[in-house]
């Protein structure tokens, strides 16, 4: 199965990045992909955190959404749609849930941000719990015979999360800051490949935003043995690698370190 990681660099006009979202997914379809995944907050990023509330979809309603089953269904696409503002339990929180797509159009999965980011080094400061309801499910689904298991961002922090899912597929779309992703991104995502066997498709926000944000980009897709596939450091656009059962299968069985676990 082709797979493609669609990169971004979004800003607070979510109909202008609706459409590029849609463009993008129609250069993955077009390239031969099957499974197209978006950024972390491919929709909107805005001038202010709290930007997210006014455009909050109820699930299974809305523009954003409309946009990703439409997608799916008239491309033929598994759409994994990066992350989108969700009503949460409070008038004032949202949930960064990513929904999931199938070539019907059906939504077939979704997973909210299990781990919230805040980072705070003197000249930046970032603190997610202001506006975001944490999740606490995590989420696999299955596309084609492949096990995929999503998370997103900052999850990638936490090993723990991947390990239950048995997955031959992680998605981590992503909006990393310029200075943790320079240090840490590529690291992260070449690691959890190794340790859980698997490919990684991990799609990006990747550039400076109109409100001054620079991310780090380099939206990339990783093998099972820690290779990196095909990667863009900044910029829109879409990188492509083929997903090879055949791989999955030969590394597991030269180094089959996931039967030899002993704790859990």
């Amino acid at each position: 199965m082709k797979i493609a990681a669609c990169q971004m660099v979004s800003g607070p006009d979510v109909a202008a990045n609706l459409t590029t979202a849609r463009r993008l997914l129609e250069q993955a379809a077009a390239q031969g992909a099957r499974l197209a995944a978006l950024p972390e907050y491919f929709c909107l990023i805005g001038q202010h955190d709290r930007d997210k509330l006014a455009i909050a979809e109820p699930l299974g309603e809305g523009p954003m959404q409309a946009m990703l089953a439409t997608a799916a269904r008239e491309l033929g696409l598994w759409v994994i749609g990066g992350t989108l503002p969700l009503k949460g339990d409070a008038p004032d929180r949202v949930r960064n849930a990513t929904l999931v797509f199938a070539p019907s159009g059906e939504r077939v999965a979704r997973y909210d941000k299990i781990h919230l980011f805040a980072f705070d080094n003197g000249r930046e400061s970032y603190d997610e719990g202001r506006v975001l309801e944490a999740g606490a499910t995590p989420t696999a689904f299955d596309a084609e015979g492949l096990r995929v298991g999503l998370s997103v961002c900052y999850d990638l922090r936490f090993p723990e999360l991947y390990r239950g899912y048995g997955a031959d597929l992680l998605a981590v779309p992503a909006a990393f800051t310029y200075t943790t992703g320079e240090k840490h991104w590529e690291l992260l995502l070449r690691a959890r490949a190794v340790e859980n066997q698997c490919y990684v498709i991990a799609p990006a926000q990747g550039g400076t935003h109109p409100n001054g944000r620079r991310t780090w980009g380099h939206s990339m897709i990783v093998d099972p043995w820690g290779e990196v596939l095909a990667v863009r450091p900044e910029g829109e656009g879409v990188v492509l690698a083929e997903l090879d059962p055949a791989r999955l299968g030969q590394v597991r069985q030269q180094l089959p370190a996931l039967r030899h676990r002993r704790l859990s």
